[in-house]
């Protein structure tokens, strides 16, 4: 739930007034994508903005007397005000959200996360799940859609990186003082920190609340950093990613749990509850202990009345990487809470995490239980939807891996956050300010019709601009790894404002194959030394710090950037993070990603250079593998099995395609063919692949339907929810009698006809429908078609069902099947299938 928007009467300031509208424009991360205050932090202490970016740091380092001089100056006042004022009429303007009459009043979603990249001043993000993260909380505060984040406050965050003299990465954890980040304690009616209590087998955890400001939206953290815990349990929230699986189940449930209580503490009752990866899954299971504690109900009724108004999205594009907790480590730190508050068995809650319930040796997997605790769920690419239902196959036996109920929302990025100022004044030239604050299908008509030269001009100034900043970090982190002389006077001389710029930043694991690149070293370098056609790189990325062979393939980056024919074209920048990834994105003509299919989910890096005119050279994966086009960028094709050969594809296309096309010129110096593939990436991609997007998709394909059908079984306490939940132990009971009679197939006139019967055993008959179903053949989908209900049986309960299909496929194709219907059931519900054969 948003906060309520700003009155729209004018601000009374008072005395010190401009000292509090600066702090509060300091606090708000708006400004990590509106930058029309950077002046202002600027000119208070340009050292410190130029070294930190970050407003409130700059403000709460600056003495008081060079702010209270500052507030004096009716000039600086004057434009302090405005910007309050402009800030103001911006979060309190009518958005997408209040012109959707059809769709109703929009719910409340809230949006539980490990991690979130708002900015590089709150430091609680690792990589892709904490980027899509941030920039949905952003697309919300745009688009006006009520949504609440959850996370959780890290002391340490995830590690920082720096790279030594051999070329190795090394690891350090900076402390995450809570005075210089944008945040302030939540507090009560009497002043007091918010806490809530995290039931934890033996003693109990306190964890603290804080709130962060995201535009419109606001973003509640916990953390276990409170003086009453013990030691250990004040460093649960100690490191992003950090610790064994014992601290990272903590986590979850502080995450979880104790997310679900602290929205509950300050009097927030969301509609919908968005698990973003299986991490918050026990949010579900509290939100079902919650809904006990208000209706007396118990536990399998809690869970048929809540589980409809919880959405699952997967980012995991492998079994292997979902969370899986030991029975006995659940015991000791959930047990007590399964029991006392949630009145099952451990054995209750274990099945639910367990592809196969009755497996005791089954660890609990927390993907299963977000997907038996939800409603709806999704993957974020429509690859990854089909690997997803592959992987999810598991928890629905003997369904057709296309029925499998896992659906997609392709990731988008939040554009504005990802512009350079050069993109910024093109687009805005071209389609308006607020054209990320809606429908966007119309802005690539607007930007098609730019001039060559004005697209080729504006590539130009954002290459010259990364070029600038690639020498001041590179600078700095030769001295930082204790390079002098001569050979620190190397990065004042790299990279060329006018050459062929390809960028590469992930993070370094196998599946990722960063190193695709280097599979011939010889060849690529012959490719960087052309004095005619000039090619540079620059590569970024981590590898975790348990991830020895990670770190090997960073180091193989680091000591070919090191030799002498190539370190003048590339360059790997240490400390892979959001303002690196800025200039990064904004600067690059090309973007290349090379992961192993189909183990990219989706992949949202490629995606920030759309607006920025940049393209992309990537495998066919992730988000590529549905927006590529031959007019908008390259595509590496391959299996993903055979290194050798997709690295040889990938010399191919660069030596072969890619920089001919940049260097190909007409008689102004204008590349006409690379410019039309960009301006076509721009204007085709950009809007498709934008956050803004992804979130009206969730809004009306997920959120809207889980809010009306949580509001109809939790009506009158819960009684729908009730029905349904003897509904579905009678369907249990009785679909092991249910059989089917014969098959009989006749074929005339160009038609199947088909004919069988169902024993129902005393089961409403409206409680099942009788399909005929066809596995796809290529080209076209499964076929699905309703059998008629008959002629009831003689001396039997069950029915005659019959359908006719042309006879465009061998009738050996069909088979009868019967499934569990019910006009409330949602799709993670539909588990109950038996075929005729």
């Amino acid at each position: 739930m948003s906060d309520p928007p700003p009155s729209s009467s004018p601000p009374s300031y008072p005395p010190d007034g401009g000292i509090e509208l600066l702090r509060e424009l300091a606090l708000n991360l708006r400004s990590s994508w509106n930058h029309r205050s950077d002046e202002l932090w600027e000119e208070i202490d340009p050292e410190m903005w130029r070294e930190t970016g970050n407003p409130w740091v700059v403000f709460q380092s600056a003495p008081l007397s060079r702010l209270r001089e500052l507030a004096a100056s009716s000039r600086f006042r004057g434009r302090v005000e405005a910007l309050h004022e402009a800030r103001r009429r911006a979060l309190s303007a009518p958005a997408w959200s209040s012109k959707q009459g059809d769709l109703g009043a929009l719910p409340t979603a809230a949006f539980f996360s490990m991690e979130y990249a708002v900015s590089e001043t709150l430091p609680i993000y690792s990589g892709g799940l904490g980027n899509v993260a941030g920039d949905y909380l952003k697309a919300a505060s745009d688009l006006g859609v009520p949504v609440v984040g959850v996370g959780l406050l890290y002391q340490q965050g995830y590690f920082r990186q720096t790279i030594d003299a051999d070329g190795a990465q090394r690891e350090f954890l900076p402390f995450n003082d809570v005075s210089q980040l944008p945040i302030v304690p939540l507090r009560d009616a009497e002043g007091a920190q918010v806490r809530v209590r995290l039931p934890r087998g033996g003693s109990p955890v306190w964890l603290r609340g804080w709130k962060a400001r995201v535009g419109r939206v606001p973003l509640y953290l916990l953390d276990s950093n409170d003086p009453s815990n013990t030691p250990a349990d004040r460093g649960i929230t100690a490191q992003l990613y950090g610790g064994g699986e014992e601290v990272r189940l903590l986590q979850e449930m502080a995450l979880g749990i104790g997310g679900w209580r602290l929205l509950h503490r300050i009097g927030l009752a969301p509609d919908v509850c968005h698990l973003n990866e299986g991490h918050a899954a026990l949010a579900a299971l509290e939100r079902a202990a919650q809904f006990m504690r208000d209706t007396g109900r118990p536990f399998d009724v809690a869970v048929d009345a809540t589980r409809v108004g919880n959405v699952f999205t997967t980012h995991t594009p492998m079994e292997t990487g979902f969370d899986r907790f030991p029975r006995a480590l659940v015991e000791a730190y959930l047990g007590g809470y399964v029991r006392e508050e949630l009145g099952v068995s451990l054995e209750a809650l274990l099945a639910l995490g367990r592809a196969d319930p009755a497996n005791d040796g089954e660890p609990l997997n927390m993907a299963w239980l977000a997907t038996r605790l939800s409603g709806a769920a999704n993957a974020v690419s429509r690859r990854h939807g089909q690997v997803s239902r592959r992987i999810f196959q598991v928890l629905f036996p003997r369904w057709p891996e296309a029925d499998v109920p896992v659906g997609h929302v392709t990731n988008g990025v939040h554009v504005p956050s990802w512009d350079s100022a050069e993109a910024d004044a093109l687009w805005t030239k071209a389609c308006g300010t607020e054209r990320w604050h809606g429908t966007t299908e119309g802005l690539g008509r607007a930007i098609a019709a730019c001039p060559d030269t004005d697209l080729w001009a504006f590539r130009a100034a954002a290459r010259e601009k990364l070029v600038t900043f690639v020498r001041e970090r590179l600078a700095r982190q030769l001295a930082t790894a204790g390079v002098t002389g001569n050979r620190l006077d190397v990065a004042s001389s790299v990279f060329d404002p006018d050459a062929l710029t390809i960028g590469m930043a992930r993070r370094f694991t196998d599946y990722k194959r960063p190193t695709l690149l280097l599979h011939d070293v010889e060849r690529l370098a012959r490719l960087l030394r052309d004095p005619q056609r000039r090619v540079q790189i620059v590569v970024a990325g981590k590898a975790h710090p348990r991830d020895e062979h990670g770190k090997g393939l960073v180091q193989e980056w680091v000591r070919f950037a090191r030799r002498e024919d190539v370190r003048h074209a590339v360059v790997f920048l240490a400390d892979y993070d959001l303002r690196l990834a800025e200039h990064m994105v904004q600067g690059v003509d090309v973007w290349v990603n090379t992961p192993r299919p189909p183990w990219e989910a989706c992949g949202t890096s490629g995606m920030k250079v759309l607006v920025n005119g940049g393209v992309n050279l990537s495998a066919r994966d992730g988000w590529w593998a549905e927006a590529y086009t031959p007019d908008v960028g390259w595509v590496l094709d391959g299996d993903g099995h055979d290194d050798a050969a997709d690295a040889g594809r990938l010399y191919e296309l660069l030596e072969r395609e890619v920089v001919p096309s940049f260097y190909s010129r007409d008689e102004k110096g204008t590349p006409r063919a690379w410019v039309a593939r960009m301006r076509a990436s721009m204007a085709s991609l950009t809007p498709k692949y934008s956050a803004d997007r992804a979130l009206r998709e969730y809004v009306e394909g997920f959120y809207v339907p889980a809010a009306r059908a949580f509001a109809r079984r939790s009506a009158e306490g819960g009684r729908p929810a009730e029905a349904i939940a003897e509904w579905k132990r009678t369907i249990s009971a009785r679909w092991p009698l249910l059989r089917f009679g014969d098959v009989r197939v006749r074929t005339e006139g160009g038609q199947h006809h088909f004919e069988t019967s169902l024993y129902l055993d005393g089961l409403d008959p409206d409680s099942v429908s009788v399909e005929l179903y066809a596995d796809a053949e290529e080209g076209s989908g499964p076929v699905r078609l309703a059998m008629r209900r008959a002629s009831p049986l003689v001396g039997a309960h069950g029915f005659a069902y019959e359908v006719e299909v042309a006879e465009t496929r061998p009738a050996v194709h069909f088979t009868p099947r019967v499934v569990a219907s019910h006009p409330e059931l949602a799709p993670l519900e539909a588990t109950w299938i038996l075929w005729a054969r």
